[in-house]
């Protein structure tokens, strides 16, 4: 039997940026991180690797362009939705305050629905490409309604 012993010292873990709307109706971004990651072959005969996985959804996938100067005035993200960035940048700024400015590699979650027109009118979050080049997005939207106004910690 193989000592997994370093294996588990080396287990990875990533970190996410969740959008999520609070007992107020105020939207916030709160960084999360996966750590549920086991050691095992994605199928057949191919070596182990380390997979988390979160859960079996119904789900569509996008790919979506940003073009330079883009701006997502204040709205809610249409389903909860996992967002990676492929190239460019772009920012999230949720009404707590809080800007993230996010690029290649990094992952965010969004589960904003169902927050309260603050005193100046915003409800959701305010997002926008950064630099000189389109943002190109990957977005997995989850169209199962348990996921709908996810907190951090819940895809444990």
């Amino acid at each position: 039997m193989p000592d997994n012993t370093k294996d588990q010292q080396h287990k990875p873990s990533l970190s996410y940026w969740h959008v999520w709307t609070d007992e107020n109706g105020i939207s916030r971004q709160t960084q999360a991180t996966l750590t549920n990651f086991k050691k095992e072959s994605i199928s057949g005969g191919a070596a182990p690797q380390w997979n988390d996985h979160l859960f079996r959804s119904d789900a569509q996938v996008l790919f979506t362009e940003l073009p330079v100067g883009w701006v997502g005035d204040w709205h809610e993200n249409p389903e909860p939705q996992w967002i990676v960035p492929l190239s460019g940048k772009w920012f999230v700024e949720t009404m707590d305050g809080e800007r993230v400015e996010m690029g290649p590699g990094d992952v965010s979650f969004g589960g904003d629905q169902d927050t309260k027109p603050d005193d100046k009118g915003h409800k959701g979050h305010l997002s926008g490409t950064i630099g000189l080049q389109p943002a190109v997005l990957m977005i997995v939207q989850l169209t199962d309604a348990k996921w709908k106004s996810a907190k951090p910690g819940d895809f444990r």
